[in-house]
């Protein structure tokens, strides 16, 4: 007998051997962002202990277009200190970039002690999107996928806790996410050209998603892959994993109470109602 819709609906929802939970409803904006509320919490912990433990921790996020990279690194660092969580995304690299070794322009950007950095796409550009829009070799691939699990074991090795992410969207919704971005005013910097022709090519970004998985996933650096058609839970999935995958400890604070105000002796405040902005609202 054939495969029937149902298998077929299955076998699209395998992700590199890993096959995916079932859909579930979807939560209300009330549910989740009660439960961000408790993960905003457990965050700010880990930033604590990140600080005084002087760790390094870096988190890679990896994903198509329209796939909620950027709004689930938002929601990661919303409520912490930039100083500790940095945010990487870097843009085309230079001439002169190109010219250096590949790896070479992200490793200043790696965490030192005490911070977390998080790559909003990173080294593995080369593995998807400049394989598949030929602005490398297939030479140039291979010397990747050889020397990226040694520098990532170099990585670890040094101390850096690394976490690397895939987020998976369908794509059906890829199509919807990027319909509404040519509609809506606020998203089109989120389109560029490159996007429109990366969305052409989803066959080919599958194969080099597989390949990428299959020669970079390493027991000291194994990639995960969170479900991202529905963003609310995509959001608190990866967040709950990324909690779990730290072995951090709350920090002890004394209570904290507000001093007391100095006094006026004698100080008139001043007007400057003459230098207030127009108050539209």
């Amino acid at each position: 007998m054939g495969n029937s819709k149902k298998d077929k609906d299955r076998e699209s929802d395998t992700i590199a051997g890993r096959e995916a939970e079932p859909a579930t409803r979807t939560l209300s904006r009330k549910e989740y962002e009660e439960i961000l509320e408790g993960l905003h919490v457990e965050l700010v912990q880990l930033q604590e202990w990140v600080r005084r433990e002087k760790k390094k921790i870096c988190v890679v996020f990896e994903g198509r277009d329209g796939a909620g990279k950027g709004g689930t690194i938002k929601a990661l660092t919303e409520r912490v200190s930039p100083r500790t969580f940095r945010v990487v995304a870097l843009p085309a690299p230079t001439e002169r970039e190109k010219s250096q070794m590949y790896i070479q322009r992200y490793i200043p950007h790696l965490p030192a002690a005490s911070e977390i950095v998080i790559f909003d796409r990173s080294w593995y550009n080369r593995a998807g999107v400049e394989r598949v829009m030929g602005f490398c070799t297939e030479k140039q691939v291979d010397a990747f996928f050889a020397a990226v699990p040694l520098v990532e074991r170099a990585m670890v090795d040094s101390g850096i806790i690394l976490l690397k992410y895939w987020l998976e969207v369908s794509p059906e919704e890829q199509t919807k996410r990027l319909q509404s971005r040519i509609k809506d005013g606020r998203k089109l910097w989120k389109l560029t050209e490159m996007d429109l022709k990366s969305y052409s090519r989803w066959h080919e970004y599958t194969r080099a998603r597989d390949e990428m998985f299959l020669k970079t996933d390493t027991a000291w650096a194994p990639w995960r892959v969170a479900r991202s058609d529905d963003k609310r839970r995509a959001r608190l999935n990866v967040i709950t994993h990324f909690l779990s995958q730290i072995p951090y400890e709350g920090t002890p604070r004394e209570k904290i109470e507000l001093p007391k105000r100095d006094k006026a002796h004698g100080y008139v405040e001043h007007d400057y109602t003459s230098k207030l902005i127009p108050e539209v609202y």
